[in-house]
């Protein structure tokens, strides 16, 4: 499927039923429903700004993955990120300052980006950064986070800006999130969202799908453990094997349709939860939307990568703008030579094709 303005009607009409549905979940909390209709007002104005690039010759994508930190206090079995060396124990040297990223979000909100999702490492240990995040009305900023740092001043904080959604990570029940966590953080997540829900803020949750939990974390009584908390958006990732003893656990096919027959089962029983799967069905959009096809990563050091899962760079935000990077060589090489629609293994067809990544990377 070639890169058409039909792709990008698609995408736009996604964001549109993202705004609409998280305006139905908060309909109950009225500082949320004020927000998100403020918000789907500065959406169709982001949409119509994308739109008028696109006519122009410059496709932007409509969100971006922004990791914020190397740092992060857990070690979770099978991170992806530290197993990329992109989270570290070391203390961070000449990751992107307050300010630097500050400048990115202004760019992202000229440029009509409606969602930027901060991760890590773990977000919350940068508070600069998210203070200049909540400055960006125009832009929702789901923080994916593994729960431990949310104290009291980080509530006053989210609750000031509504447009911060915490998502927190969590694999399932407690025997099996603290097997991949730690020892307590289920206990920890938990009290957390009961806070979340006696501050009346919005939080969403965040699943890697594996072989081993997908029917653990589709079942209504997981699901209404987290509706009874006041979770209003649940995200699943298929996990990415990023070493070859993990292979077993990457979902296949036979996995993927169970996932796809599970969304449309719990869509139709929590109709006021916003629910998401990725990557879901690629072959629907022509492929993987890395690359800046509608999102690209930015490390905590300033590099333009493909995904999180594709630590492969050509710029950095230090030296250009936000929209330059967009434009980068690498990535028109990736869409160019057909590796975003190829078959794969797991929730990354660029972590899959990662040897001709990097020849492409060194052309």
């Amino acid at each position: 499927m070639k890169e058409t303005f039909d792709l990008q009607k698609h995408i736009e009409h996604g964001v549109e039923k993202i705004v609409e549905d998280t305006i139905r979940a908060t309909f109950r909390n009225p500082k949320e429903s004020v927000f998100m209709a403020s918000f789907a007002l500065a959406s169709k104005k982001a949409s119509k700004r994308r739109m008028e690039l696109e006519r122009e010759g410059v496709h932007v994508p409509g969100f971006l993955i922004a990791s914020i930190t190397s740092s992060c206090n857990l070690h979770c079995a099978g991170c992806y990120s530290r197993c990329n060396e992109a989270t570290v124990d070391a203390p961070p040297v000449k990751q992107l300052t307050a300010d630097e990223w500050g400048k990115i979000f202004e760019e992202a909100d000229d440029l009509g980006i409606s969602f930027i999702m901060l991760a890590g490492g773990e977000p919350m240990l940068r508070r600069d950064v998210i203070e200049k995040a909540g400055e960006r009305k125009n832009i929702l900023f789901p923080i994916f986070t593994n729960g431990t740092f949310i104290n009291q001043k980080y509530f006053e904080l989210l609750d000031a800006h509504r447009n911060l959604i915490p998502v927190l990570s969590i694999e399932g029940g407690k025997e099996i999130t603290d097997e991949r966590r730690g020892e307590g953080i289920y206990d920890i997540l938990i009290r957390n969202m009961d806070r979340f829900k006696e501050n009346g803020l919005i939080f969403g949750a965040s699943i890697t799908v594996t072989t081993e939990n997908i029917e653990e974390v589709t079942s209504e009584a997981f699901l209404q453990t987290l509706m009874d908390k006041g979770c209003k958006l649940i995200i699943y990732i298929e996990f990415v094997p990023v070493t070859d003893e993990a292979q077993y656990l990457a979902p296949g096919e036979k996995e993927r349709l169970f996932m796809a027959e599970a969304m449309e089962r719990l869509r139709e029983i929590y109709p006021e939860t916003v629910l998401l799967s990725f990557p879901g069905d690629e072959l629907a959009l022509g492929g993987c939307m890395a690359a800046g096809r509608e999102f690209f990563h930015i490390n905590s050091h300033g590099g333009a990568e493909p995904c999180p899962f594709s630590p492969y760079s050509d710029v950095n935000i230090r030296e250009t703008s936000l929209r330059e990077a967009i434009a980068s060589p690498f990535f028109q090489k990736l869409k160019d030579e057909g590796l975003l629609s190829e078959e794969h293994v797991g929730g990354c067809v660029l972590f899959a094709q990662r040897e001709n990544v990097q020849k492409l990377l060194n052309q």
